[in-house]
């Protein structure tokens, strides 16, 4: 069991890595060795993750969400296999616990006070004056 939060942990059958060759420069050694990890998380058929999380996670993911609800972590980052795997497993633990922290309560909208109004207007007519003195003088 991988623990997420207090209150989500996720089996370790729930993910599935394959791995993959990198891209980009590194000489004879990328053309051989197969690096980079794809993990592949099921985020719409995992038992692990309540309902309120797993609709969270699946608008956070994003384009990383394939269709059939499952979400794919490229890591390709470092040299090693064992590092790109613990990065794309601290991705996808990362993307969770967002997912789990509670939304903030909605905003109530406030009306401005009778004070905070007749400030307001004060001070655009003080400045309306300062501009009105910059004009030209009225002559006769």
């Amino acid at each position: 069991m991988i623990q997420v939060t207090r209150g989500i942990a996720i089996r370790e059958d729930e993910l599935r890595e394959e791995f993959i060759r990198s891209p980009g420069p590194g000489g004879q050694n990328v053309n051989k060795l197969e690096t980079a990890v794809q993990l592949r998380f099921d985020a719409r058929h995992s038992e692990s993750l309540p309902e309120p999380v797993r609709q969270r996670l699946e608008r956070l993911a994003g384009h990383r969400l394939t269709q059939d609800g499952v979400i794919v972590i490229t890591a390709r980052r470092f040299r090693t296999r064992e590092r790109n795997r613990e990065d794309a497993l601290e991705r996808l633990l990362a993307l969770i616990r967002e997912a789990a922290t509670p939304l903030p309560p909605p905003r109530r909208p406030t009306k401005p006070t009778r004070a905070s109004k007749l400030r307001r207007l004060e001070g655009k007519t003080h400045r309306a004056g300062i501009k009105r003195l910059r004009g030209k003088p009225l002559g006769d």
